[in-house]
């Protein structure tokens, strides 16, 4: 929404960038869709997809369980990648959720 209002104030799109801390991509983006449908069109949508097999409770556990580090699961760099994110989602939660072998959370 602040962007919108950034749009309405002409500022240019490296600046509104800036301001938000977010890529001229980003800001590119926002902008063609404020064009065509106005600051109604640049509201949250819900996620498109599968359900989350996780409750709020249980993505919070994960949650806090991913902002410890990667290193404080045992992982070599403090790096995560979606298959780190995947093991400690299965330790956290005692399950494996990958692909078939997911009997559900």
């Amino acid at each position: 929404m602040r962007a919108a209002e950034l749009f309405e104030q002409e500022r240019s799109n490296a600046e509104i960038a800036r301001m938000l801390e977010v890529s001229a991509e980003s800001v590119r983006r926002w902008k063609r869709v404020w064009e065509k449908g106005g600051t109604h069109a640049l509201r949250r949508r819900p996620a498109a997809g599968r359900p989350s097999k996780l409750d709020d409770a249980q993505v919070e556990q994960v949650r806090t369980a991913l902002e410890q580090g990667a290193q404080a699961h045992g992982f070599e760099a403090d790096l995560w990648t979606l298959e780190r994110v995947g093991l400690v989602v299965e330790r956290v939660m005692g399950c494996l959720c990958r692909g078939h072998r997911c009997g559900g959370c």
